[in-house]
């Protein structure tokens, strides 16, 4: 996004848990959200909030998440049959407000790429149990099978003042997403709009009114716990959402809104919306939030997930260890997006990867310039199309390790600009040539402002093949523009097709890439 765009619009615009906290609201009127939130009364018996999730799945396990109204223990039934006749069961974790009653069980000894099914209770004292809550999802194919597999991806989710609108049905993005059945899902970060509170109507251009289902913790950028965990509560109250969630495995990642804007550690905050300035203190709780909220299996964000011979994804973490926000020309190796650590994880993880595909999951672009204010750079680019400077010199060594040790099949999937575009990146027009050519994919926004589109860097020779962005900054959901990608990689031949698809699941542009090529 600009930093017209970004920052302007972003400006205009509970010890129990937040979710018991959520009091949906539509234009005023309690009662006319009713029937697209969960329910959130306290009855006899224990019930889950929000539905239920599931995220990593391996060839031989995978995280189910629940959330309960009242401390109890999580228990999850799980099989093969989707009447559960042959479930086992695991007895998880004691809910208890220290985690705002969420949880998380692993499923482990599963079968290889078999859909799971499973069904999420609460057990209160002397065992009693509220209604029960069924979901599912499909493990990976193990490392030897030449598998089809299908994997979405998008991000930027309830942003820029646009919210869960009744009238239209909710985010009607995912129930279109779910309709395809994927795999799996990568939500490529901007997950939650921590920074974005939501007004109960905005008037558009042409005079139309977007209604918003609003909530306290909605209604100020966050600061507190609570705050952060009620983003990640709104989001749930939308029944496609929720759906979505309970029939396909999440992979997730975060990039800048579930703390704040454009965010580096050790940044203090000039926003005047924020009492508490210190981004550190608030990175903190929006970490906590993160991982309380969402099934997520392991606490460290950048990690590798396998699907089959044909696909591993290397998801990064391009907030936790990123430098300061500045003009980004420097010649500093040291500094970065990744950190050293990171950096060599995926270096010599696209090393030992023998997978068809290597897709890197970025929570930011590459090859896009993408300013935080009039001087500084949010993202890897900065605009100068020389050699790399800055954050484009650790990308500079992954690509060139990899060319030099015979990696092949790198792919980025991304999303943050809030529009969708194609990259094809080539030596031949780069002024880095240290490297094999390779695609860059951009999708989003999920349920958001829609912008752009942003200036190309010439570092690394991109040129864009395909781009579908709004005619100005901001569009509503309500005026299209929403968008989300699918990969689809057929098993014997191990091609992978990825289409670039609109909010209504409409193909905008496709190409499929052959292996070796």
């Amino acid at each position: 996004m600009t930093s017209l765009g970004r920052r302007n619009f972003l400006r205009a615009g509970t010890a129990a848990g937040a979710g018991l906290a959520l009091t949906p609201v539509v234009g005023g009127s309690a009662s006319a959200a009713s029937g697209d939130a969960p329910g959130l009364l306290v009855s006899g018996r224990p019930e889950l909030t929000h539905g239920v999730q599931s995220g990593d799945a391996t060839a031989s396990s995978a995280i189910v998440w629940g959330r309960a109204d009242r401390p109890g223990r999580l228990v999850v039934e799980y099989g093969t049959r989707p009447d559960l006749r042959d479930a086992k069961s695991v007895r998880g974790p004691l809910l208890t407000p220290d985690t705002d009653l969420t949880g998380r069980v692993r499923l482990r000894g599963l079968p290889s790429g078999r859909r799971i099914h499973y069904r999420v209770r609460i057990e209160g004292e002397r065992g009693a149990a509220g209604q029960a809550l069924t979901g599912s999802l499909v493990t990976a194919p193990d490392a030897h099978t030449r598998a089809d597999v299908r994997l979405l991806w998008s991000g930027d989710t309830v942003g820029q003042g646009w919210g869960i609108n009744p009238d239209i049905g909710g985010m009607t993005i995912f129930e279109h997403m779910r309709r395809l059945s994927p795999d799996v899902f990568l939500n490529s970060g901007d997950t939650v709009y921590s920074d974005g509170p939501l007004a109960p109507s905005v008037t558009l251009p042409d005079g139309r009114v977007w209604r918003n289902l609003t909530t306290p913790e909605k209604s100020k950028v966050a600061e507190t716990l609570a705050e952060y965990r009620g983003q990640f509560a709104y989001n749930l109250l939308d029944r496609n959402y929720r759906a979505f969630a309970a029939e396909v495995a999440q992979i997730n990642q975060w990039d800048d809104h579930e703390v704040t804007n454009n965010w580096y550690p050790g940044e203090i905050l000039e926003d005047a919306r924020y009492t508490e300035k210190n981004v550190d203190v608030l990175a903190a709780r929006a970490g906590q939030a993160f991982r309380e909220w969402l099934p997520i299996g392991d606490d460290r964000i950048h990690r590798k997930l396998s699907y089959g011979r044909h696909l591993d994804v290397f998801v990064l973490d391009m907030r936790t260890y990123k430098d300061r926000n500045d003009d980004n020309r420097y010649a500093d190796p040291r500094r970065g997006l990744l950190g050293d650590r990171q950096r060599r994880w995926l270096i010599e993880g696209l090393t030992h990867s023998r997978a068809t595909w290597k897709v890197i999951a970025a929570d930011l672009p590459l090859g896009l310039i993408v300013p935080d204010g009039s001087a500084a750079q949010e993202g890897v680019a900065q605009g100068d199309n020389g050699a790399p400077l800055g954050r484009e010199i650790e990308f500079a060594e992954v690509l060139q390790t990899a060319q030099r040790r015979g990696v092949h099949g790198i792919v980025f999937l991304t999303a943050d600009v809030h529009y969708t575009a194609a990259h094809h990146y080539d030596p031949s027009r780069a002024a880095f040539k240290n490297f094999d050519p390779f695609w860059e994919f951009v999708s989003g926004p999920l349920n958001a402002g829609a912008f752009g589109p942003n200036t190309l860097d010439g570092t690394f020779g991109p040129r864009a093949e395909f781009v579908h962005a709004p005619p100005r900054a901001n569009t509503s959901p309500l005026e299209g523009f929403q968008h989300f990608g699918e990969v689809e990689i057929d098993g014997p031949s191990g091609e992978m097709t990825v289409r670039l698809r609109d909010g209504a699941s409409a193909v905008l542009w496709s190409t499929t890439l052959r292996p070796g090529r």
